[in-house]
């Protein structure tokens, strides 16, 4: 009887552990996505390098990616346009998370590979350094990590428009002096 008891409870054990789909919250590629954003946030092209796969591919809401030299020369333009930029996540609290980031892990199933994503949600504003205006963009970026613990792919999902008219308008009035 003792044999059964032992076995039941090794089986409901067993039955129990998680298996699948696993999503975090703290783990270490979400925290290292928080602390990816603060190096964006700081204007740290070099720590923001640090996590990313020299074959970086980002899809900025378009299917064809761009490289890793147009997305850190598109990142320090956004840096020359506006100032301060800041992102938020939820009400605006002491201790606030810059971005709600979750990671999941996908085990490898019949018709794709096993993989691990990271995604977040956070809402961008900067204020233009030419014209004052300020820019309120929600944001989901989906950051897909390679076997080497980088970045290898991200996928941006935000208004580009308003963004990019600011930029445009600062580089002309450069060209114009």
């Amino acid at each position: 009887m003792k044999n059964y008891l032992l076995l039941f409870f090794a089986a409901l054990f067993i039955g129990c552990a998680p298996t699948g789909v696993q999503v975090t919250f703290d783990d270490e590629k979400s925290n290292a996505i928080q602390s990816h954003f603060q190096n964006y946030l700081n204007n740290d092209m070099d720590g923001l390098k640090s996590l990313w796969s020299p074959d970086l591919k980002v899809y900025a809401n378009s299917p064809d990616p761009i490289g890793l030299d147009e997305l850190v020369g598109m990142l320090q333009a956004q840096h020359s346009t506006f100032s301060p930029i800041e992102m938020t996540f939820g009400e605006e609290a002491e201790n606030q998370p810059i971005a709600w980031v979750e990671t999941t892990d996908y085990p490898e199933t019949a018709s794709s590979p096993a993989a691990t994503w990271s995604q977040s949600w956070f809402t961008w504003t900067a204020t233009s350094k030419l014209s004052g205006e300020t820019i309120t963009l929600p944001a989901h970026i989906s950051f897909q990590w390679g076997d080497d613990g980088k970045i290898s792919a991200e996928y941006h999902f935000y208004e580009t428009g308003p963004m990019t008219a600011a930029i445009e308008a600062a580089q002309a009035a450069l060209v114009a002096e």
